[in-house]
């Protein structure tokens, strides 16, 4: 818990943001937002999600806004996921939407590579709008953005399915050469692996596999507070106190990214992106999608003060 001198969101910014988010934001944000801050129900935001399901059992439709085109890719089956994981109630069982995530694994099986991942990115990209560090692989492989996200949000929940096993020997194995320095990582494969190291059932294995990867997982974060441009601070990486992402950190590490975090509201009332836009319709889907973001890091540290 951050001290009580601490910069926090007070009422004002608080309304800010949210005006800012029922201006600016998407549907599927503003549903969010209204579960998350006032009580709104969690069936909203699975009925917002589905649009973005097609009927192989996919996401796609802009749900990550940087991949603009109908088909169904990887990277928004993990976006999906987190969405009905922060809504609570379990991926399985009779849990609200859980009939999209047993779909979208079934999807996952049908684009699985010989060594248990998903791509990245599929080859259909190209045909669609997309941000231009959306490039397909010259070959399939399976990589750890997103195919650890989503194999560490499903066994968070319990979620038993065929296409787990695979993923999940496949994300221990990279995992441990990144911990040998046989794989280079960027910041966005260290927030994948986080969220699998958080999740999989094997704790002891987990303990170990981050003891052993710490130090490059820590060398993808900005802890400079003066770094400026597409960097990821400790409050990505830590975006609640709990699970391995908050152990990169020391307390007074995180209390000053905490610190920066407030000051970085906007006048508008919301929180900018922190990478150059490709297309401007992205920008307020984005600062929207962030702004929830950055209020639930907020509240989880003690920071929200409404």
């Amino acid at each position: 818990m951050a001290p009580t001198d601490s910069a926090a969101v007070d009422a004002a910014a608080h309304a800010a943001a949210e005006w800012f988010v029922l201006l600016n934001a998407r549907l599927i944000d503003r549903h969010r937002f209204a579960h998350l801050f006032r009580d709104g129900p969690a069936d909203a935001v699975v009925a917002a999600l589905r649009p973005y399901g097609n009927p192989d059992g996919g996401f796609g439709h802009g749900l990550e806004p940087d991949l603009r085109g109908a088909g169904s890719q990887p990277e928004p089956v993990a976006f999906a996921l987190r969405v009905l994981h922060e809504i609570g109630g379990g991926l399985g069982g009779d849990a609200p939407g859980a009939t999209l995530v047993r779909g979208a694994c079934d999807w996952l099986t049908t684009v699985t590579t010989p060594d248990g991942g998903v791509p990245w990115v599929l080859p259909s990209v190209t045909r669609s709008p997309r941000g231009p560090w959306w490039q397909p692989a010259e070959s399939l492989v399976g990589a750890l953005v997103p195919t650890a996200s989503i194999a560490g949000l499903l066994h968070a929940h319990g979620v038993s399915h065929p296409w787990l096993e695979g993923a999940s020997r496949f994300c221990r194995d990279r995992i441990e050469d990144v911990a040998v320095g046989k794989l280079e990582i960027g910041a966005y494969d260290t927030l994948a692996i986080l969220d699998f190291l958080d999740g999989v059932p094997d704790r002891d294995w987990a303990e170990q596999a981050f003891a052993d990867a710490r130090e490059a997982l820590l060398a993808t974060v900005a802890t400079d507070p003066a770094a400026t441009g597409h960097v990821h601070r400790p409050t990505d990486m830590a975006a609640t106190p709990d699970g391995f992402g908050r152990r990169l950190f020391s307390d007074a590490v995180i209390d000053r990214h905490l610190d920066l975090l407030v000051a970085a509201q906007r006048e508008d009332g919301g929180w900018d992106i922190f990478w150059e836009p490709w297309a401007a319709t992205t920008v307020p889907e984005w600062r929207g999608h962030l702004t929830v973001e950055r209020l639930k890091t907020l509240r989880a540290y003690g920071r929200w003060s409404v």
